[in-house]
């Protein structure tokens, strides 16, 4: 959304579309702890509508430009699990308006029926420091609406098309595009800042990710893959992920971890993630042939298929694969045959040690593929590598083997992530990413999906 930076667009009324929503407040005052405006989502069309393709946005003035919002779930019919709220700033300000609320729902809240509504979607958000918060003067809010009615002072999206309402200037997102955006439905982002409780926190699910459990490569035969020592901490006013891969010298005792999205969706455009990477265990000997990695993959449907894609960031702290020591790889798949072992890749690297937080950028476009650290370009590889099939985003970390250290000393290896970025379809640069993150994070936005299913 935040990257629609549209034209000033007229004034609109309704669109024409199979969606309604209709608002109603139940904090009517002109100030309040919270705003809470409440919703139904009706289909008005002929056929059945996936909620998971809905995003309803609530337009509204923030009371300072530095204030954080958050948002709540109080009930729903179709279960508060199912519903997500995130914020975002508006790229053109209106005097009622510089942020939105932007409701969405996950998969399991299902599939809408032809005449068929929401029910109650009851919800609410404040201040995160819980002062006092002015509506009186937010695009959205209707102090008279303490029924539901039709309100088209919020607009419904459907698979990232206006169909209801009409927003602020600025904020429409079938008036005219950037000269800069490329051509189609580009620009829709997904931003995850980490803020979960733990591996089993519900959200995390229901925001698209799954933490590795099944047993299998890479990395040493017999180890596991434990979603358990996938956590989440605070560290320099943020919250990140934490992965935790551990050994003590056998197959048995080794753990690996991984986190990917489930859903293979991602193809042209930007990723970036800011990840620390370690040079060593923060316990017992060191040496192990650690793998520390982001990177971007889909299935290889047979040995050689020209249709796998994988772009990687590989960090080996202590080396492997024939290196003595630290060096990082960016590498670009085209295919490969496990067995007997052929690669065709394309591959960048710089040997010496990247221990602390980098941030990393690739961008996809008909051009090539291009990978950044901290700023700075790292490697372009050729076009014959594009991904001909979506792919999921991915992080984590294993040993290559055990013959980098033959101790049984228990030891374990830590690999942190700050966030990860993917805008499809448009190419930024790492100081554009750098933008983007710093105004999701001062929009109060932990999260945000709207890239389409494929």
């Amino acid at each position: 959304g935040a990257a629609l930076t549209g034209l000033p667009a007229p004034a609109a009324t309704a669109a024409a579309g199979p969606l309604a929503v209709q608002y109603r407040t139940s904090a009517a005052g002109a100030t309040a702890d919270q705003s809470e405006p409440w919703f139904k989502v009706r289909n008005t069309g002929s056929a059945p509508v996936e909620l998971s393709q809905v995003k309803i946005r609530y337009y509204f003035k923030a009371d300072a430009p530095g204030t954080a919002y958050r948002f709540a779930c109080s009930w729903a019919v179709v279960g508060c699990a199912a519903v997500t709220g995130t914020f975002g700033t508006l790229p053109q300000p209106t005097a009622t308006a510089d942020r939105y609320l932007e409701i969405g729902f996950t998969p399991a809240a299902g599939t809408l029926a032809p005449g068929a509504d929401t029910g109650d979607l009851q919800l609410r958000f404040h201040r995160s420091d819980w002062q006092t918060l002015r509506q009186s003067d937010d695009h959205s809010f209707g102090a008279a609406q303490t029924s539901y009615a039709d309100w088209d002072k919020v607009t419904a999206r459907l698979a990232g098309v206006t169909v209801w309402g009409s927003g602020p200037g600025g904020d429409d997102p079938t008036g005219p595009t950037d000269p800069a955006d490329p051509p189609g439905e580009g620009g829709q982002a997904l931003f995850d800042d980490f803020d979960y409780a733990s591996h089993t926190d519900p959200d995390l699910a229901a925001h698209g990710w799954s933490v590795r459990s099944n047993a299998g490569g890479p990395g040493v035969p017999g180890a596991t893959w434990d979603p358990s020592k996938v956590t989440f901490s605070s560290s320099g006013g943020n919250s990140v992920m934490d992965l935790e891969t551990s050994t003590a010298g056998t197959g048995a005792s080794t753990t690996h971890t991984e986190i990917l999205t489930r859903s293979m969706k991602f193809a042209y455009g930007t990723y970036a993630a800011r990840v620390r990477f370690s040079d060593a265990p923060v316990s017992g000997p060191d040496g192990d042939r650690v793998v520390q990695t982001f990177f971007t993959i889909n299935d290889l449907k047979a040995p050689m298929a020209d249709d796998y894609a994988e772009y990687d960031f590989e960090y080996l702290p202590n080396g492997g694969w024939g290196e003595p020591s630290s060096i990082l790889y960016t590498t670009s798949w085209e295919t490969y045959d496990p067995d007997p072992w052929q690669a065709v890749n394309e591959h960048s690297e710089s040997r010496r040690g990247f221990a602390g937080w980098h941030d990393l950028v690739v961008t996809i476009d008909d051009s090539g593929i291009t990978y950044y650290v901290d700023g700075s370009h790292f490697g372009t590889h050729d076009a014959a590598y594009l991904p001909e099939r979506p792919m999921s985003i991915n992080f984590n970390q294993w040993l290559i083997d055990l013959e980098g250290q033959s101790s049984t000393a228990p030891r374990a290896y830590h690999q942190q992530v700050d966030y990860v970025l993917h805008v499809k379809d448009e190419v930024l640069t790492p100081a554009q990413v750098a933008a983007r993150i710093d105004a999701y994070r001062t929009a109060g936005t932990t999260f945000v999906d709207e890239v389409p299913a494929p």
